[in-house]
């Protein structure tokens, strides 16, 4: 009975350790960790959470970059970090395709952190060159399925958003189109437009100027709802794709571990601050959509994506090294 006693006293003592510690929180600098170089949307959205996270908690936010190996040098920091609240990741959604690309992983994803919140997304737009007879998506499909294999895509290489993106409108429709990667999106675009390939998966601020000068035709939004960038392009998903769900995500996540009082601390914080008006506006220019969720629904929302990467890796041949 004595010891039972004593390890409740000492339960009870740890909850209120952790309690006091999250209402300190935070009380020295945070580190919020970049798994690419300066300048890049990451950082770019990491230093815009960092600064209102400093306004609205009365402490530092440092981003730290940490570039290599598409992101995982940064990201395995964090999982190997102290899970005390002072260190943090901006994760983009690449880091769900790294599982689906690699046949050892440092980490578990996402079982070895602490996903705190969404922060942003960004829906891609279906693109294809002006000279494919195709206005929408049904008619896209049509050709695709009377001609297997004729139709190519671009891509920014093997394993990218583009090629997933791509490779899952494969296996949700059954139809078969051909990959032909560049080495940028950007040049992939242009390599649309200038009728070298027939579509392309881009962002928006990518495709805009050259869907506003008649060299690209968009037909169909990735996101599974209409998106406010292009509010009046349907989606993959209403128009003949059912299940079609596909974007590009920036979210803040912990190691594993985190109190649970500082990942609601976090969490409240990241959802008032990214919601504001200003902030949402500011993502907006950059063709992104403020979005946040619970860290249970981020953390669902991570395994999904892990698991729907590999799976479409694996349909487009896709061997991981």
């Amino acid at each position: 009975m004595k010891r039972l006693l004593q390890f409740g006293a000492a339960l009870l003592s740890c909850g209120f350790f952790s309690h006091a510690m999250a209402q300190n929180y935070p009380s020295k600098p945070v580190r919020i960790l970049v798994g690419f170089s300066a300048g890049g949307g990451t950082d770019t959205a990491a230093r815009m959470v960092a600064q209102k996270l400093f306004e609205s908690l009365a402490q530092p936010f440092v981003v730290e970059n940490r570039p290599g190996s598409g992101g995982i040098i940064a990201t395995e920091a964090l999982a190997r970090a102290a899970p005390d609240g002072y260190t943090l990741l901006m994760m983009p959604a690449a880091d769900s395709i790294q599982p689906a690309m690699r046949l050892k992983m440092p980490y578990e994803l996402p079982e070895d952190f602490s996903p705190i919140s969404l922060v942003v997304t960004g829906a891609y737009v279906l693109v294809i060159h002006p000279s494919v007879p195709a206005h929408n998506v049904k008619e896209l499909l049509a050709i695709a399925r009377n001609r297997p294999g004729h139709l190519n895509y671009a891509t920014s290489g093997i394993g990218s958003s583009a090629h997933l993106a791509a490779e899952l409108m494969n296996s949700l429709a059954k139809i078969k189109t051909t990959h032909v990667p560049y080495k940028g999106v950007s040049q992939g675009v242009v390599g649309v437009a200038s009728g070298e390939v027939d579509m392309i998966f881009a962002s928006v601020t990518a495709a805009r100027p050259l869907i506003d000068s008649g060299r690209l035709r968009p037909i169909a939004m990735s996101s599974a709802k209409r998106s406010a960038l292009m509010p009046n392009m349907p989606t993959l998903h209403e128009s003949g794709v059912p299940g079609y769900d596909r974007r590009g995500w920036y979210g803040i996540a912990g190691p594993a571990g985190l109190p649970r009082d500082i990942v609601t601390r976090l969490n409240a914080a990241i959802v008032k601050a990214v919601n504001s008006p200003e902030m949402r506006a500011a993502f907006f220019k950059q063709g992104l959509e403020v979005e946040t969720n619970t860290p249970e629904q981020f953390t669902e929302m991570i395994r999904r994506e892990v698991e729907q990467n590999i799976k479409s890796a694996r349909a487009a041949g896709i061997k991981p090294m």
